[in-house]
């Protein structure tokens, strides 16, 4: 057995992590003390990474039309036709659609490739859907895109504001980490400003529920008050900065009066005060925001409005003290330094620029070098179904999943000449559409380098081997370069060789004028490269070692290098109510999954916190509406619809509603949230307003629900009109719903399950049934049918497929288990499996705190991220006692 170090592939924190390799598999996983970013700590799904790393449902082999062919085979075919359509089409026919998920050696290529030999800028990346108006209100402010502050901060601070982030459960470690050091210094405040009361709420000082979109006004009221409190840097601004009087009237246009403001973000203008007071009495502020400033149509000037009021004070770069984007991706920085967006040229420098088209042209002797910025992702997949872009080549995404609009998306990519997909994942909603499929390595085969979202570099180390024919991406990349006669400029044997030529282009004619500067890092060796410490940018003459922080002397990028403010004038959602969708929907991220669940969808225990798409609602509206707790609905507008089980939150505005992002078509009948958002952008980032749908509500009566357990890793789909899948730890099982009756259960078992059942049992009363399926002794499917859906304990039949079954097991098949156990309730910690039943046994024994609970059971004692759902147990059992 070996142990190695690497990074971990989920969110932007950039988790170093420890493999466990034994016979060439990986066996655990560990987080390495060593690594800054985490010093050991693991959220679940980083935990669970050894759950999710096997060679089932893997694509082995490159496939051509549908039929398996070699690689030869395959990227003749790719040559040959990319060739014919930009022959007769031009160079802008051609694009490229790439993820926050490739590595930096990958994305370099991908880039040489498309800008500087195939004259197409239409390259772009799903990190446009999350990071893209953070980039463009850090270009605007700064003069680049760079994040000033650095982890550390979030112990310094006195003072941490949380801006459209549920850091508690999608950046867990880093969430741990400052609650770690509030409870070592409890003047630490913690405001949440998020319209739901979140799992981040639970450990805030104050939380700022305000009206979805307003986060503009709040930080224009903000700056108002900075002024009229006299909280103003006046010597920053005055040596460091351009533009404030500009940015002062535009902020007029809100309400200078707190109660006034308070009504408009509607909340308590007692809290609004309290936040006023707090941000302009303390100097270390640290601002955190995410997705839910970003994935807006006014993201920019959100991001903006922020930076606004921390240049106003002078609180950038300065330990404890900055304003900081938290990255979805764990390389969406990385794609940026090289360019994956198409308004982007690598290292930095931009279409916008003469003079870095130039640059970049002769550092890469490229021939054909693209001269003007490609389409941003909406506009990629609007110029694919007009029939602008005839050819497209998607790596490491999906966006069948994640593109608002999803079936508009659907439809384009069905007109599409050629659809070239490349995947380490057998079954996607995208791949399912390819005409050429391209076996990819990932995480723990992939070698090279990753940026977090402090700006620090980390590598990512293979342990594993490629199963079957998979290959690097920027192998790919190259194979197809050398097929179009590029030969000499793609002739890479190692990853090493990439970054050594990414790093010295980030220093070619860079008289520090360009943030982003890695050339202390240009003369590795391969032996160093393989060795490479994690790192933070800029590394150069004048920080050999990284550098943490930046801007904190005043000295921007912009060309009279001072930082500019903005002025920010709030708009309102451009997805608006109306009668037939009078609910407003928001759209995100679950505790123990990750995008669309092609990694964390194989780990049986991260699906069984939520183990279906749901609706969030709060009570009182599902009351009007008619929804109990856990029955099923659907939301409806004219993009699509979406089915789930109804959540009763208090923690939501009423109104308002709330799905998750993560359900595909390969775990559920209708249950993709894109397909409800419309395609509405940012004007100045591109990124789409994911968070702002306007649906109708209703409820959806069945007339069954069912049960049914499979061996593992069975891949299907169902007639029914919902269906979800969820894994178990040793079979496949799936929830049915249906409005049909069904009028004999034996002839749908024959229809749907391919044999009529060896055992069953039928209620015509209650029109209970259950019924099972066995060959040779051993289980092939089980069956368990309640109009109600109410279903026992299912562990005990999961463990019946891994074994031959005695006769007293089969006569306890139809009742789940001899002892006919109850379902134990909500898994509350995934890391160590207690559900709520055991929880709250405990707490009514006399425990009456989140320690003595896990000293007992050990939940809330690892990764941290369930300890909101145990404090809220806590509150409810002790006032009910």
């Amino acid at each position: 057995m070996k142990t190695l170090t690497s990074s971990c592939p989920y969110c932007g924190v950039g988790c170093g992590v420890l493999p466990q390799v034994e016979a060439g598999r990986l066996i655990a996983i560990s987080g390495d003390p060593q690594h800054p970013a985490n010093f050991g700590k693991l959220c679940i799904k980083g935990s669970s990474l050894h759950e999710t790393t096997g060679p089932e449902l893997r694509l082995l082999q490159p496939k051509v039309d549908g039929k398996t062919s070699s690689w030869d085979e395959a990227m003749q075919s790719f040559s040959t036709r990319l060739k014919a359509i930009r022959d007769e089409h031009g160079p802008g026919s051609i694009a490229m659609y790439l993820s926050g998920q490739l590595l930096t050696e990958d994305y370099y290529v991908a880039n040489k490739l498309m800008k500087g030999f195939l004259a197409s800028s239409h390259v772009d990346t799903n990190s446009r859907l999350c990071m893209a108006s953070a980039v463009a209100g850090h270009k605007r402010a700064f003069g680049a895109d760079v994040v000033p502050g650095c982890y550390e901060d979030f112990e310094l601070a006195d003072l941490v504001v949380l801006v459209g982030s549920n850091a508690a459960w999608n950046h867990p470690v880093l969430f741990q980490r400052l609650l770690a050091a509030k409870h070592a210094r409890p003047n630490m405040r913690l405001v949440v400003i998020d319209p739901r009361r979140t799992a981040s709420c639970e450990a805030a000082d104050l939380h700022l529920p305000i009206r979805p979109g307003t986060d503009a006004q709040l930080f224009n009221g903000l700056l108002l008050q900075l002024v009229e409190r006299g909280a103003l840097d006046l010597e920053f601004i005055q040596n460091h900065c351009e533009g404030f009087d500009s940015a002062f009237t535009a902020a007029l246009q809100t309400p200078s009066d707190l109660h006034q403001l308070a009504f408009e973000l509607d909340v308590n203008p007692s809290s609004l005060t309290r936040f006023v007071e707090w941000f302009t009495g303390t100097e270390r502020t640290l601002t955190l925001f995410s997705q839910g400033v970003n994935q807006s149509s006014s993201g920019t000037d959100k991001v903006n409005a922020i930076l606004n009021c921390h240049l106003a004070t002078g609180r950038l770069g300065k330990p404890g003290s900055s304003a900081f984007s938290l990255t979805g991706q764990p390389n969406a920085m990385g794609g940026r330094e090289v360019g994956g967006l198409a308004n982007q040229l690598a290292a930095h420098m931009d279409f916008n620029r003469p003079e870095d088209i130039d640059r970049v042209a002769r550092f890469w002797q490229a021939p054909a070098m693209s001269q003007s910025e490609g389409y941003k992702a909406i506009e990629l997949f609007r110029a694919i179904d007009r029939g602008e872009i005839k050819a497209l080549w998607i790596m490491a995404t999906n966006p069948l999943v994640s593109m608002p609009d999803c079936e508009f998306v659907r439809r384009a990519l069905s007109k599409c000449e050629l659809l070239v997909v490349s995947e380490s994942m057998a079954h996607t909603d995208t791949l399912e559409l390819a005409h050429i499929q391209l076996p990819a390595t990932t995480w723990g085969e992939k070698n090279g380098t990753v940026t977090n979202s402090e700006r620090r570099i980390s590598r990512q180390r293979p342990f594993l081997a490629p199963p079957g024919e998979a290959r690097h991406d920027w192998q790919i990349i190259c194979h197809l370069a050398q097929a179009l006669g590029f030969d000499q400029a793609f002739s890479y044997q190692h990853p090493h060789e990439i970054f050594l030529e990414h790093a010295r282009l980030s220093a070619f004619e860079n008289d520090g004028r360009r943030a982003f500067d890695l050339s202390g890092l240009c003369h590795l060796d391969q032996t160093a490269y393989d060795a490479l410490e994690p790192i933070q940018w800029p590394v150069n003459a004048a920080h050999p070692k990284g550098r943490a922080r930046l801007f904190a002397e005043g000295d921007f990028f912009t060309p009279n290098r001072r930082a500019r403010f903005i002025p920010v004038t709030p708009r309102a959602p451009q997805q608006t109510l109306d009668p037939e969708h009078p609910w407003r929907l928001n759209t995100g991220r679950i505790r123990d999954q990750w995008h669309t669940m092609t990694r964390t969808g194989r780990a049986a225990r991260l699906l069984q916190h939520r183990p279906e798409p749901f609706i969030e609602i709060h009570p009182l509206d599902a009351q009007a509406q008619g929804l109990d707790n856990e029955s099923l609905a659907q939301l409806r507008n004219p993009q699509g619809e979406y089915i789930g089980r109804v959540r009763l939150n208090e923690g939501q505005r009423p109104g308002e509603l709330f799905v998750p992002m993560h359900w595909t078509r390969q775990f559920s009948a209708q249950a993709c949230c894109d397909a409800l958002i419309q395609p509405v952008c940012d004007p100045i980032s591109g990124q789409p307003e994911s968070k702002q749908g306007c649906v109708a509500l209703q409820p959806l009566a069945t007339t069954w629900q069912a049960r049914v357990l499979m061996p593992a890793h069975q891949q299907k789909r169902w007639s029914s009109r919902y269906w979800s899948c969820i894994p178990l730890e040793h079979c496949q099982s799936w929830i049915l719903a249906d409005q049909q009756r069904v009028e004999n259960w034996s002839d749908w078992c024959l229809e749907h399950l391919g044999c009529a059942p060896d055992l069953w049992y039928q209620d015509p009363t209650s029109g209970t049934y259950r019924a099972a399926a066995l060959v040779d002794g051993a289980l092939i499917w089980v069956l368990l049918v309640s109009p109600e859906g109410d279903f026992p304990d299912l562990s005990w039949l999961a463990q019946a497929f891994t074994r031959p079954l005695s006769p007293e097991d089969r006569r306890a098949l139809l009742f789940a288990g001899p002892g006919h156990k109850q379902d134990l309730g909500a898994l509350i910690c995934s890391c160590f499996q207690v559900r709520e039943a055991s929880i709250t046994a405990a707490i009514q024994a006399g425990l009456h705190s989140p320690q003595a609970l896990g000293q007992a059971l050990s939940c809330g004692t690892n990764c941290g991220s369930c300890l909101p759902e145990i404090n809220a147990l806590l509150a409810q059992e002790i006032c009910h006692a």
